[in-house]
């Protein structure tokens, strides 16, 4: 393992994870080919723009939202004929996965709205909390960890933390780059949900590695050493101590 220092929390996290990670890696989902997937982005930011864009031009349909749907007229038509726009209820309704791109202060809310018709679906779970934006859930982020609290706020939906350890420029920058593509980090208790979440990485441009249960995504938040990293698959999990 890299010498960066992590937090106890995350290293006994990580450690109870590497036979999981192991496992996902060598599921027969993680072997499928990719098929086109439908995608409800609930916001349409600098994250959900960003990846949207990447997973309309690999030929999965994306459905951007707001409250106000109108709004996201240019942006769509911007991203190509695979892309639309829509509440974010309809988003949810629409999408096999569902990705989660709002500020954290946003998830509780998001819980008491859409809670009900996101359990049961694949989340991916790119949001991190930062004490200026996110006030009180900040606390509760501190508390308990980032992996936790998403966990109550997106209960019964099959989490993945993923596209959350590094700012949407870097994704921007590396999607699909030459020489080696940057990895992407990826934690989650469902195996399934972490090998589809893993084929919409690489569809993306990246590389996906699996660094353990939800648990382990605290070693990838906002603030840990393993967030802002710009390096290759194997070198991010020698950084872990996560095995391909």
């Amino acid at each position: 393992m890299h010498s960066d220092p992590l937090t106890r929390r995350a290293i006994l996290a990580l450690a109870a994870g590497a036979t999981l990670a192991v496992a996902f890696a060598g599921s027969a989902w993680a072997q499928a080919p990719s098929q086109p997937a439908r995608i409800g982005i609930i916001g349409a930011g600098n994250i959900g723009g960003t990846l949207g864009g990447l997973w309309a031009r690999a030929g999965h349909q994306v459905m951007l939202s707001s409250r106000h749907p109108e709004d996201l007229k240019s942006l769509v038509e911007g991203l190509g004929p695979n892309a639309r726009a829509g509440t974010p209820a309809e988003a949810i309704a629409f999408g096999d996965v569902v990705l989660v791109a709002v500020p954290y202060k946003a998830y509780p809310q998001i819980a008491l709205d859409h809670g009900a018709a996101l359990k049961g679906k694949i989340v991916i779970d790119a949001g991190n909390a930062t004490q200026a934006r996110d006030g009180e859930v900040y606390g509760e982020v501190q508390a308990g960890g980032i992996a936790a609290v998403s966990a109550k706020y997106l209960a019964g939906a099959r989490i993945v933390r993923a596209f959350n350890a590094a700012n949407y420029k870097l994704f921007a920058k590396n999607a699909h780059r030459e020489g080696g593509r940057m990895a992407i980090p990826l934690a989650g208790d469902d195996p399934k949900a972490v090998a589809e979440v893993s084929k919409l990485v690489t569809d993306a441009g990246f590389d996906p590695v699996v660094v353990g249960p939800l648990a382990t995504a605290d070693s990838f938040a906002m603030g840990s050493p393993g967030f802002g990293l710009e390096l290759t698959a194997p070198d991010l999990r020698a950084r872990f101590g996560v095995t391909p």
